[in-house]
């Protein structure tokens, strides 16, 4: 028998959570920990009746539920879903298949593959933050932010979970790429929520968008460092173009010229630091690598 805990971040869900639960339990799921945001609704009187283990999270956020959530669960297998009725739980298999044949650690649910119920200013954001991720992680993936996920134990260990919000999806996907966890996509359906979003496109957009940024400058300082380095080079030229007009109509701007320099000169400094970051990056990974397959080997010999 499989050793698969279905977990269940919820706040609100009277109108869904059971029938999430029902899906799981007629595919003979019966670990199931739902976690609860503190809802003022039936969500929890709903789960309890369904089946599932009801704990109450403490403080507020998804993130906070889904750490406290880790540290209960104890199978070899997590898969963590919504329990908002957009995704389906008969779908799970697709996300286990890979666990189970060794492909993957860490399993996605893409939901785009199939298009999705997206609004079109959720789809336009969600193609935003992946091409970020793209770019600032070197890796290609389709739905960083996907709700519906599957884990070995392993993975959720070597994890390092900070964040308190929706931003948690996004910062799970970062650390396997960091953690060297293997990562793979496999599609899904994604349906229409019932209900009012609880996800402020603006506010949690910007979070998520920041805390790629903030966590790339470990993983990629090319990236993190040409930002910034980009942003002052830009803004001395830009005053640049300015100081050399007013130079050709006989006009001497001294300060303007000396931020321009300055502006100039920090932006390059700036994407040499990325440039030496980088190289030291590469060396830690070419390290650590080097530890694993020691560690390997000796563990062979061990065994023999």
């Amino acid at each position: 028998m499989r050793d698969v805990c279905i977990l269940i971040p919820t706040l609100n869900e009277e109108e869904t959570i059971g029938e999430v639960i029902n899906g799981f339990k007629r595919q003979g799921f019966e670990n199931i920990l739902v976690i609860d945001g503190n809802s003022t609704d039936s969500t929890r009187e709903i789960a309890s009746r369904a089946g599932a283990k009801v704990v109450v999270q403490r403080g507020t956020g998804k993130g906070n539920a889904v750490r406290q959530a880790f540290k209960i669960i104890d199978s070899d297998i997590i898969v963590m879903i919504d329990g908002d009725g957009t995704y389906i739980p008969e779908e799970v298999e697709r996300l286990l298949e890979p666990i189970e044949r060794g492909e993957a650690d860490h399993v996605i649910g893409n939901r785009f593959a199939y298009g999705g119920a997206f609004v079109m200013l959720h789809r336009l954001g969600n193609w935003v933050l992946n091409k970020i991720f793209s770019v600032g992680y070197r890796i290609k993936l389709q739905d960083i932010l996907s709700g519906y996920r599957a884990f070995t134990r392993e993975a959720v260990d070597k994890m390092r979970l900070e964040k308190e919000g929706f931003e948690i999806e996004a910062e799970m996907t970062v650390e396997s790429v960091k953690k060297g966890i293997r990562l793979k996509e496999v599609p899904i359906n994604y349906r229409k929520r019932r209900g009012r979003s609880k996800l402020n496109f603006l506010k949690d957009g910007l979070r998520i968008t920041y805390t790629l940024y903030e966590l790339a400058k470990t993983h990629n300082p090319v990236f993190y460092f040409g930002i910034i380095g980009s942003l002052f080079i830009i803004t001395g030229v830009s005053t640049g173009v300015y100081v050399v007009y007013e130079w050709l109509n006989g006009i001497t701007r001294v300060p303007l010229t000396i931020f321009t320099s300055l502006m100039i000169i920090a932006g390059v400094q700036f994407l040499i630091f990325g440039q030496l970051g980088d190289l030291l990056v590469t060396l830690h990974k070419e390290t650590m690598e080097a530890l694993r397959e020691r560690e390997g080997d000796q563990s062979e010999v061990v065994r023999k």
